[in-house]
């Protein structure tokens, strides 16, 4: 597979990474033992990238990866996430928070349940609005002075924020939601970034599963799935969002591909800077995104893509209105 250097960080990753947080939490039907497969499939077909977070589960997501990958640290690229709370008792309730003595106790704690000296690119899974993000930075700065951490990124972060950032400590990558049906980030935040030299990781690039053509129905989704609480999937906007999808599975039926991999596939054409990281927990879903590395769109077929779904296509926020407050801090 090929490889990609996020930004001007000299972080080089997999040109396509795995998210693992569907794995642990928020959709339903988890499976350890297929998630483990998963992971060392990825491996195993060159993905070196891996992106978690310690509030997926909350916990159970850094154990998961750090299990399945023990013995084999150096052959992968570790991502993880600090900074939303959530009560383990109760992981409905959550916070932010970005106050250094913070920063420092999550590190090691993610350290722990990943079982390894050293974190590769750490997040700041959402900007702390009562912490100067010159004081989160700066601490999690000094991780990487210590060598606990490699690399620094933030996720969800607007232009003037990782301005802010970068005149602490490089910041090697922004994660933010990028995909045909969220492209917000062409506005202001890929340019800002793609100036300062900070790679691009987009998450949820298949519009949290419903790109790929296989959610038909809202009774699809289990009852304990957290997409039914999100706007894209209600009333109106899912059979609207549904329109949308045809479309593009129009087009992949006529590029001899699936709805997935044609989704993938314009988000990696979208720049070389550009590093997605499509969540799955089975083989089958991860074999089949992988195909997406091998799908070459021409210019009229990005053409028709950017109609298919210009921006703002997409019915719905992305978030329910308590969460999107917390988003491009």
């Amino acid at each position: 597979m090929n490889t990609c250097q996020l930004g001007r960080s000299g972080l080089t990753v997999s040109a396509l990474g795995l998210g693992c947080m569907g794995m642990s939490d928020f959709y339903s039907g988890q499976d350890d033992a297929e998630s483990t497969r998963t992971l060392h499939r990825a491996l195993a077909l060159g993905v070196t990238f891996f992106d978690t977070a310690d509030m997926y589960g909350p916990y159970k997501n850094e154990e998961l990866v750090g299990q399945a990958f023990k013995g084999r640290r150096a052959d992968i690229i570790l991502a993880t996430k600090f900074g939303i709370q959530r009560d383990p008792s109760d992981p409905t309730r959550r916070g932010i928070n970005g106050r250094p003595e913070y920063v420092r106790a999550a590190c090691e704690g993610s350290l722990k349940r990943l079982g390894t000296d050293y974190i590769d690119l750490y997040y700041q899974h959402r900007v702390d609005p009562n912490t100067p993000i010159e004081d989160t930075v700066g601490a999690m700065s000094r991780l990487v002075e210590e060598g606990k951490v490699r690399f620094l990124g933030l996720s969800e972060a607007a232009p003037a924020t990782v301005r802010r950032a970068v005149a602490v400590h490089p910041i090697a990558a922004l994660q933010t939601e990028y995909s045909l049906w969220s492209r917000d980030p062409e506005d202001e935040i890929l340019p800002a970034i793609r100036e300062l030299g900070v790679g691009f990781v987009p998450y949820s690039p298949l519009g949290r599963g419903f790109l790929t053509g296989q959610i038909k129905r809202f009774e699809d989704l289990a009852e304990d799935d957290y997409r039914r609480n999100t706007p894209r999937f209600q009333g109106e906007n899912f059979q609207k969002n549904l329109d949308l999808v045809a479309r593009i599975n129009d087009l992949a039926q006529q590029k001899h591909c699936t709805a997935s991999q044609l989704a993938l596939a314009w988000v990696l054409a979208q720049g070389e800077d550009v590093v997605p990281i499509p969540g799955t927990k089975r083989v089958q879903y991860l074999e089949e995104n992988l195909g997406a590395l091998e799908v070459q769109l021409t210019k009229e077929e990005l053409a028709q893509l950017n109609e298919i779904a210009p921006q703002g296509a997409a019915a719905g926020p992305r978030y329910p209105a308590a969460m999107m407050g917390s988003v491009n801090g």
